[in-house]
């Protein structure tokens, strides 16, 4: 990026970020220096690419219009803790209203792919229509600046996520990669294909330890666009960190929140798997699609019973000092480590393990493996299948599709192989279609047409105004469980006001752990700005920012053609009362429709223009 001022916030378009438009029909390149609009293009991400998308109008998100957004955050690159974020912008496959209309949506990942493609000098791509042949596309640091390259793909054809990324290595040893699977190939059948984003774990040990893009099918999007994988080519450029930046890198490891992410050895919990524990205080972990029993089986595979029979090691994304994933291996008969399995975060753990019935380590480990090869987001996956296991339980006389039921490991393997190849798009097309096909609606957990995360909607009906993916774009999932707060003021603040300012991190190039306690807009963001970029930037200023961008996303959605009824939790919620939750009920009618009355009165006023 070029900067002219050092207050953004007043004169945004003396800050221009550099683009690429790449039609994929054409192969035409159009380089330009583009003037920010206001502090979210500046700030970037989805804060930036949604307003390029709010200028379309798109019916069907396979269509040539529909674009394919590739930038960064202003911080990714940057020596701040959790700087590497890359984003995904476009129309869903996946999220969509009942009217039938895509859902604009962006999807992140960390890896080290955004910090290179940053460093080759570009801040965004962006892909029209579509390519007639298999492409990747090469992003390369010249002298002359950044040049952008498509090269035949065919050889890519049907790799896995981790083989293609290995195949792209041998010929560019200096760079780092994203790319789809078999999933995002496949994509007129499988619209929740992710985007692997790779890692110098990965690349050092040619293990598949990626990072993903997950949410709402970009992965499906790059498969229509015929785009194969990216290829980020250039020098590291890590400057010397600033004692300002060091203060901030310490306080992000040591408070904000992820300090009980930190491995167990240093007094944390052990990283996002310490959310069984969390959860099953108030048998609050879901079980058996979003069931739970009031029973112990979740603790099965909490942390502790799962390393009596693997290796566990914990592991950071580069440069970071959060540690918060653990990767989990074979262990032999001598302790030694062996096969590595999977990489184990809660989401995926939980909702390919403990919510379908799947209790034994190996057995999820192996699903998650395989969801990461074919390149699927295990949310969508995950939440789909479980509704297929709860339908065939509740009819054991007429099962669908495989006849699977919880715990059936072999038959539920069999679907992730028969989703991922694209030959199965009941699953694939994701659980609100599934759905809508058996005419039983009110167990599929979804909101707005994007499957649930790994929390009990019971505790978190902030789900139903999330912009993108729930507990990533709104950060109520703590409100009661946390916070311990049930009552409707509260719940009314935490979704209109502090709870929301989360998303923030998806535009600015951090990771949530960066500060998930306080979100975006605090000192620490402020101190980096000043330190990296002599940005002067108040966290007010940043904050009113954020907030635009969410009601910006939320104007999309009613656009379109998203009705009020929509922004709702699955009927199950409210109309069979789990008893064996533990904590107040915040998701009875009557609850419900006085939070909805007294959120929208707040959020429809500012609604008004906005997308102006």
């Amino acid at each position: 990026m070029k900067s002219l001022t050092t207050d953004p916030a007043a004169n945004p378009a003396a800050i221009l970020y550099h683009r690429c438009t790449v039609d994929l029909k054409t192969g035409e390149l159009r380089y330009t220096d583009v003037p920010c609009r206001n502090l979210e293009d500046v700030l970037g991400g989805f804060g930036r690419s949604f307003q390029d998308l709010a200028m379309r109008q798109i019916d069907n998100a396979y269509c040539d219009e529909n674009p394919l957004i590739v930038n960064t955050g202003l911080l990714t690159g940057s020596t701040a803790m959790t700087a590497l974020r890359t984003y995904f912008s476009g129309y869903s496959p996946i999220k969509g209203s009942k009217a039938g209309r895509p859902a604009a949506m962006w999807s992140t990942g960390s890896g080290k792919f955004g910090a290179k493609f940053k460093w080759t000098g570009l801040d965004e791509l962006i892909f029209e229509n579509r390519s007639e042949q298999p492409v990747y596309v090469l992003i390369k640091e010249t002298v002359a600046g950044p040049q952008v390259e498509l090269k035949p793909a065919e050889h890519l054809l049907g790799l896995s996520t981790h083989a293609k990324i290995m195949a792209l290595q041998q010929e560019y040893p200096n760079a780092h990669f994203a790319a789809i699977g078999p999933a995002g190939e496949n994509w007129q059948q499988n619209y929740m294909g992710a985007v692997a984003l790779s890692t110098e774990n990965q690349l050092k040990s040619k293990q598949d330890k990626c990072r993903f893009a997950g949410r709402g099918g970009m992965g499906s999007l790059m498969g229509y666009k015929n785009i194969l994988a990216l290829v980020a080519q250039s020098r590291d450029k890590l400057g010397k960190v600033s004692e300002a930046v060091k203060k901030v890198n310490l306080n992000v490891i040591k408070g904000g929140g992820s300090a009980r992410l930190q491995p167990i050895s240093r007094g944390g919990g052990g990283g996002t798997w310490a959310a069984y524990d969390v959860l099953q205080a108030f048998h609050a972990v879901p079980v058996n699609n979003f069931r739970p029993q009031g029973n112990a089986i979740p603790e099965k595979l909490f942390r502790e019973n799962v390393e009596k029979e693997y290796d566990i090691k914990s592991e950071a994304c580069y440069r970071c000092g959060i540690t918060c994933h653990n990767n989990i291996s074979e262990k032999g008969a001598d302790g030694s480590k062996g096969e590595f399995l999977a990489k184990f975060d809660y989401e995926p753990l939980n909702l390919l393990g403990t919510n379908l019935g799947i209790h034994a380590a190996g057995e999820a480990a192996r699903l998650i493996q395989l969801a990461d090869n074919y390149g699927m987001d295990s949310i969508s996956l995950g939440v789909t299948i479980s509704y297929l296991l709860a339908y065939n339980e509740r009819h054991p006389e007429k099962p669908i599709l495989n006849g699977a039921t919880f715990g059936d490991y072999e038959k539920i393997r069999e679907l992730v192989i028969k989703a991922g190849e694209g030959e199965l798009p009941e699953i694939g097309r994701g659980s609100m279609r599934l759905s809508q096909a058996t005419g039983e609606t009110g167990y599929a957990y979804h909101v707005k047409g994007l499957e649930l995360p790994a929390y009990q909607p019971e505790t978190n009906p902030g789900y139903a105004w999330a912009i993108a993916g729930g507990h990533m774009s709104m950060a109520t999932y703590g409100l009661l469980t946390r916070e311990g707060k049930s009552d409707l003021d509260s719940w009314v603040k935490g979704i209109t006001q502090n709870k929301l300012h989360m998303v923030g991190f998806d535009m600015i190039g951090l990771c949530k752990f960066f500060d998930i306690a306080n979100g975006i807009g605090t000192q620490m963001v402020v101190d980096c700005l000043k330190s990296e970029f002599n940005l002067e930037v108040s966290t007010d200023d940043i904050r009113a920012a954020v907030r635009r961008a969410f009601l910006r996303g939320l104007a999309l959605e009613l656009r379109q053609g998203y009705t009020k009824a929509e922004f709702c939790l699955p009927a199950e919620v409210s109309e069979d009362p789990n008893s064996h939750i533990n904590l107040p009920n915040i998701t009875s009618s009557e609850f419900i429709a006085q939070l909805e009355k007294r959120v929208w009165e707040i959020f429809e006023p500012e609604l008004e223009g906005i997308l102006d």
